[in-house]
């Protein structure tokens, strides 16, 4: 008897090391130290280059997918932060049946099993979340409908919330301590990270959408009375803005809704009224500008330019424009390397190992950094505005059909599928052996009491 017991004991401690180790190899890792190939923030870090030493998928399947809501006005228009194996990212859903939220319109802030998609936890609120979550150590900060937010990445607990004037489209950075974010109320804002305390407002002369960008001390962001603005980050003092230039042809006016990117002592924007620039990082002065072709996006008129932020990498410029092409400039220069025509640029291009990935009308695209050549075209349902984040050899991005994607290589969910179903064969065959050896002991006892 006392044989039987310890085979049973040793049987269920080899299945439940078994399990514990499936587990530990799938669940995600938070921490303070986050790792070199984690996504934390829209366009990866505080000078928004969105550039990564990571790879990208070389040939695109869906590996998993979740379904925000239903199609019926569900939105997913936030970029994703991936940080230790999490994805976080907002949504606007329309979640016309539930009378609790505001005219049907409700947000949720998600956090993703990175892969294999598994929902970790998610926080509702009552307005619409069009801004990209930023993490540092294991807190999560983003645009929470009127409200900047903290929350505990591991968990979803919130840990404060400041009220702002109006609606957050822009996405937080945080450096040193301090969450620098952008209102439709017309300001900038400096909060505390840890307790949410403002530090200092500056306020514009338009709703500010872009996103702020951080370097060397100094935030870099845009506003829709077609300024942009050089802020002391530990003061707010204005140190220089540069006012881009009014096309007269077109209704919608200067506005600058896309986020800068900062490398190399240059500050790179984009305008509504088309016009791609590059700015001296120190004094504002225009280094060299490069227009597009605004075109009528909507009805009623209005023509739109460039709306979505530069990635910069090696010296070059990568930024789709509403006309329905993607560019590589020369980041000195200003002159052409490439086109290629993508339908309805609105998503901010990310770049990877040479691959540019950038969402388009219904599609996202992979095209040959050098070249600009297609590698490869991924479908969903509707319009993405949402940027891509890369992590692992995943693309991560969300669309307007209300889907968010994890777009990897079919190594990648082979290899998947091959660890989890080895583990989960292992785990049967113990069983089996377990269940195999307590049948014989058991009729071994029988035999000898009889």
């Amino acid at each position: 008897m006392k044989k039987k017991r310890n085979l049973g004991t040793l049987a269920f401690a080899f299945i439940a090391i078994l399990c514990l180790s499936m587990f530990l190899a799938l669940a995600p890792k938070v921490d303070a130290k986050q790792s070199s190939g984690d996504w934390s923030m829209f366009l990866n870090n505080s000078a928004h280059t969105g550039a990564t030493n990571n790879t990208g998928p070389v040939q695109p399947v869906k590996l998993w997918s979740y379904v925000e809501g239903h199609f019926d006005g569900s939105q997913i228009g936030s970029s994703a932060a991936i940080v230790n194996g999490v994805v976080y990212v907002g949504s606007n859903w329309n979640n016309s049946a539930n009378p609790l939220y505001n005219n049907g319109n409700s947000g949720v802030i998600y956090a993703f099993n990175a892969y294999i998609g598994v929902k970790i936890w998610n926080y509702s609120i009552n307005s619409a979340v069009y801004s990209s979550p930023a993490v540092s150590g294991n807190v999560l900060y983003i645009g929470a409908g009127n409200n900047v937010c903290a929350f505990n990445a591991s968990t979803g607990a919130k840990i404060w919330s400041y009220p702002i004037g109006d609606r957050i489209d822009s996405s937080p950075d945080m450096v040193n301590g301090v969450v620098y974010i952008g209102s439709l109320d017309s300001n900038v804002y400096a909060l505390n990270a840890s307790t949410g305390t403002k530090l200092w407002n500056y306020t514009s002369g338009g709703e500010i959408e872009s996103s702020p960008a951080v370097v060397n001390g100094v935030v870099y962001v845009g506003s829709d009375d077609g300024n942009v603005y050089a802020l002391n980050a530990l003061t707010g003092a204005k140190i220089w803005n540069y006012t881009t230039s009014i096309q007269p042809l077109y209704t919608t006016g200067n506005r600058v809704t896309s986020s800068p990117s900062v490398s190399e002592g240059i500050v790179y924007v984009g305008s509504v009224g088309g016009n791609i620039y590059a700015l001296n990082a120190s004094t504002g002065a225009k280094v060299w500008s490069f227009y597009t072709y605004p075109t009528n996006l909507y009805a009623g008129g209005y023509y739109y330019g460039v709306q979505a932020s530069p990635a910069v990498v090696n010296g070059v410029v990568y930024v789709g424009s509403v006309d329905g092409v993607m560019y590589a400039l020369n980041a000195s220069t200003g002159t052409q390397i490439w086109k290629a025509n993508i339908p309805r640029i609105l998503s901010s291009a990310a770049v990877a190992e040479g691959v540019v990935y950038v969402g388009g009308y219904e599609d996202v695209y992979a095209l040959n950094a050098t070249t600009g050549s297609q590698v490869w075209v991924f479908p969903t349902q509707n319009q993405i505005n949402s940027s891509p984040a890369i992590f692992n050899g995943v693309v991560y991005i969300g669309s307007q059909d209300g889907n968010f994607y994890a777009i990897g290589s079919p190594t990648s969910s082979n290899t998947l599928f091959i660890i989890v179903g080895g583990l989960i064969v292992v785990a049967v065959v113990a069983v089996a052996v377990f269940l195999m050896f307590r049948r014989r002991l058991k009729t071994k006892s029988t035999s000898q009491q009889h």
